[in-house]
């Protein structure tokens, strides 16, 4: 069912997002000073709050077309999680560039899986909590985030990890959500309620899949970064010990050669 798009939706959006930003940054909630703030960012954000502005034709997307401008987002989001990390962490190909096979793979992987999960998944979050705006219910809406939604989305996360990084087999994949399921819940149990009550008190429902890929993409570059340089690290103690000096990865190898070599990850 289409949902008709108001420009007052884009109002609400725009209004929200800047007093967000205003609050994070300390600034006054009386007076001139905040009103001015929030022109400059809404001016920023919209390239002048017209019809024709940036945010309000991405909102209008995503209302008329939730789905496909979600599995966009993703996807590019994605895509470029894994360029970045890689630049980071200094981690090329064998020929030497960033850009490896995992780029596209990670894009495949946020268009057609993380998009569609996180938009049926919080889509049923948001139907359960329709209307139920005290306090206790915000709690208990983070509650079912963090103990129903998160597991669900983590486990698909690092099942399509292990794959894309070469695991063939299911004592593989098995193996890789095993060892990585409770580090990454510990990380999404810190963030996770503060980008929902986020979410909850600034941003319309329709925006939030976008905001919490924009969460993930920062957090999960920097874990990506993270994992990379320490597996470029125990690669170099390996092949030429601990006092190998500076980092030759070009040359030691893919995030599938360990699957080759050890059968697990």
């Amino acid at each position: 069912m289409s949902v008709k798009f108001e420009k007052e939706t884009i109002t609400r959006s725009t209004d929200g997002i800047a007093e967000a930003a205003a609050e994070a940054l300390g600034t006054s909630t009386k007076g001139k000073g905040k009103e001015d703030f929030m022109h400059e960012v809404g001016e920023a954000l919209t390239k002048g709050a017209g019809p024709n502005g940036y945010l309000a034709a991405y909102l209008k997307q995503l209302q008329e077309n939730p789905l496909r401008t979600k599995m966009l987002t993703s996807g590019t989001l994605s895509g470029l999680q894994e360029f970045l990390a890689s630049w980071i962490a200094h981690d090329r190909s064998k020929s030497g560039h960033y850009f490896t096979s995992r780029v596209p793979k990670m894009a495949l992987y946020g268009a057609f899986i993380s998009a569609p999960l996180g938009h049926v998944l919080i889509s049923i979050l948001q139907k359960l909590f329709r209307g139920r705006t005290s306090l206790k219910a915000k709690i208990l809406q983070i509650l079912v985030s963090n103990l129903i939604i998160s597991p669900i989305q983590n486990s698909i996360y690092l099942v399509s990890m292990a794959v894309i990084a070469g695991a063939r087999t299911f004592h593989q994949v098995k193996a890789t959500v095993k060892a990585g399921f409770m580090p990454v819940m510990k990380v999404s149990w810190v963030v996770s309620p503060i980008s929902l009550a986020f979410a909850q008190k600034f941003l319309p429902e329709h925006t939030w899949v976008p905001f919490f890929n924009i969460i993930g993409f920062i957090i999960g570059t920097y874990i990506n970064s993270h994992t990379k340089k320490k597996r470029l690290a125990a690669l170099r103690r390996k092949h030429y010990g601990d006092g190998s000096g500076r980092s030759q990865s070009g040359g030691v190898g893919r995030p599938g050669d360990e699957y080759d070599r050890r059968g697990g990850y």
